[in-house]
């Protein structure tokens, strides 16, 4: 039995916010005609710490300018963490934050267990025809909006112009290309082609998508990770590390893949606009020049990556509705957002924060805003945020050697059917 907000307890704290009613049960303001918003909001922030979280935190304290009766706490929660730290505490209706940064395919699994406030119609949806389609895509379920889109992204490949022109080769636009540029630049400078991120099955979305296949198929409800083309896809990333392309590990995969690029010891990565800060943090880049950027290597069938970004979602047990609306509309807002664009470079989920000068000239947001435009979305279900814990043990141990791709492929599809039950 689902414990947590009842559809009851929902429709009663929804009552008691158009009522008016502040944190703590106070009437003081929010939410009347008129009256000036107070209150207090907690927000969880899922952002990379030491680059990202410092805008962000600084957007929650100019907020705080605007509304000077609404305090924000500010958390910053590791995102490995974020997922299950908040249903923990939404099912235990104690400690969930009241704002929380979700990444894409958490928002209609915490819907479906009734833990987000629906937003259609609050002053958290504002100017919702300005969202790219499919940013707003991940926001639905069941007919109606659980999120806010912040940020969008997707993945392309991060290579160090100064190796490649050392090895006198270029970017590689599919994955054959990969492996004869990776000799090369091994035969010429002595290192290694590709850090192929080994703990995240994420990083392997771009070469299923290459050989034509997908996790599943949602419309018609059928487990597909297993067909030929999932097969294919777990031996082009196994050939990848077993030919010398690519160094992989099965452990803090992000920040030895981020050290190995920034020093200068791999001279290409698959990566997202939200690396690009901390990668020019390196030695190698100093130099902001050196940094290059281009779509993910094509397989034997497509190029393709996959469609990433974070919305922001309102806990449906949160005392502090109003003010969280409104906390969720000012950190999603076209300025806000333009904002993030020019510090970060991450992509706006706004169609009209593109045409602003300042992200206009971006480089970086002008690279991938044409990527995220052919991005491969997600089957936005339920279960979406629960698919890659099988698939990433199986991933690991096929570029670990202790599984073929066949064996992976096959146990991934059988956990699939038991977690979605009643798939093909």
């Amino acid at each position: 039995m689902r414990r947590g907000i009842t559809a009851g307890a929902l429709a009663a704290t929804l009552a008691l916010a158009a009522a008016g009613c502040g944190s703590g049960g106070e009437s003081d303001g929010a939410g009347k005609p008129g009256g000036e918003l107070s209150g207090k909001v907690t927000w969880w922030d899922t952002s990379t710490v030491g680059s990202e979280d410092k805008v962000f935190k600084k957007l929650a304290e100019d907020f705080e300018k605007v509304h000077p009766k609404v305090d924000v706490t500010y958390v910053n929660v590791p995102f490995g963490d974020a997922q299950n730290k908040f249903k923990n505490a939404a099912q235990a209706n104690s400690g969930a934050p009241d704002v929380i940064r979700s990444e894409v395919a958490w928002t209609p699994e915490f819907a479906d267990l009734g833990y987000l406030a629906p937003l259609d119609g609050t002053p958290a949806l504002k100017n919702e025809k300005d969202f790219l389609p499919q940013a707003a895509a991940s926001t639905k379920y069941d007919d109606k909006t659980y999120a806010v889109p912040q940020v969008i992204d997707s993945m392309g490949i991060f290579y160090n112009k100064r190796i490649l022109a050392q090895a006198g080769v270029s970017v590689p636009k599919t994955v054959d290309e990969l492996k004869t540029v990776s000799k090369q630049i091994k035969a010429k400078t002595g290192k290694t082609g590709l850090y192929l991120r080994g703990d995240d099955a994420y990083w392997f979305l771009s070469f299923l998508y290459g050989e034509g296949g997908n996790l599943v198929d949602a419309d018609s409800r059928t487990v597909t990770v297993d067909n030929a083309a999932g097969v294919r896809a777990m031996a082009v990333v196994k050939d990848l590390v077993d030919s010398g392309t690519a160094k992989t590990d099965a452990t803090d995969g992000f920040e030895n893949m981020q050290a190995a690029f920034k020093d200068g010891d791999v001279a290409m990565m698959i990566n997202g606009p939200w690396a690009v800060t901390d990668t020019y943090g390196g030695a190698e880049f100093k130099d902001r020049a050196n940094l290059g950027i281009a779509p993910v290597p094509a397989g034997s069938v497509a190029q393709g990556a996959p469609q990433g970004g974070h919305n922001l979602a309102v806990y449906a047990g949160s005392k502090n509705l109003e003010a969280s609306y409104a906390f969720t509309e000012y950190m999603t807002s076209p300025e806000s957002q333009a904002t993030v664009a020019k510090e970060l470079s991450l992509l706006p989920t706004r169609t009209s924060v593109y045409a602003r000068p300042e992200v206009e000239d971006n480089q970086i947001v002008g690279f991938f805003k044409p990527v995220v435009d052919k991005a491969v979305e997600r089957p936005w279900i339920p279960e979406t945020g629960s698919l890659f814990a099988p698939l990433v043990t199986e991933y690991t141990k096929v570029l670990t050697g202790q599984s073929t791709p066949e064996q992976g492929a096959k146990a991934t599809g059988g956990a699939y059917r038991e977690l979605l039950k009643g798939w093909k």
